[in-house]
């Protein structure tokens, strides 16, 4: 009969280390998965700018806030007409990806200035009639506002530009 409380009194004794180290393991568990979540949590929003800065044209136009940007004055143009010249005023909003491309944008308001003049004034008053005219001249304004940015920053800057207000008399 000793044997058998020997073995009695041995089982109990690995039965209570056995819970103690499932205790243990579950509580370790717990607290790695806690720290893993923590990481990938806090180092996810680190890594995103990275992300941004590694493929800067293609992320920025997706994750980028839309800002716009306006211009300081409306564009007052004349323009020849077959009968008549007529004069035409145009206010024109820049749709920018991103506080970076804000800055840059007001920072070359003069060089947009003067790109899209230049496109308006060669504009035709038929041209300037007709929606398909309108729709023409602003891709044209944005072309050439590009290709002139582009030259000066390295990037595109301007995503769209906008006709906020047009008038022909």
């Amino acid at each position: 009969m000793a044997e058998e409380s020997e073995l009695t009194v041995e089982d109990g004794a690995s039965g209570s280390k056995k819970k103690l180290i499932i205790i243990i393991a579950i509580v370790l568990v717990l607290v790695i998965g806690g720290v893993v979540g923590f990481l990938l949590l806090s180092g996810g929003e680190e890594q995103a700018p990275a992300a941004a800065t590694a493929t800067e044209n293609v992320q920025e136009t997706v994750t980028h806030t839309a800002l716009y940007v306006g211009m300081p004055r409306p564009f007052v143009f004349n323009i020849v007409g077959d009968s008549r010249d007529r004069l035409v005023q145009i206010k024109v909003q820049l749709l920018v990806r991103g506080t970076a491309n804000e800055e840059l944008a007001k920072l070359h308001i003069p060089l947009i200035e003067g790109t899209l003049l230049s496109v308006f004034s060669a504009a035709s008053v038929e041209e300037l009639s007709t929606q398909e005219g309108k729709d023409k001249i602003r891709e044209n304004s944005l072309i050439e506002t590009q290709k002139a940015l582009k030259e000066i920053t390295g990037k595109v800057v301007v995503e769209k530009i906008l006709f906020t207000g047009f008038v022909m008399q």
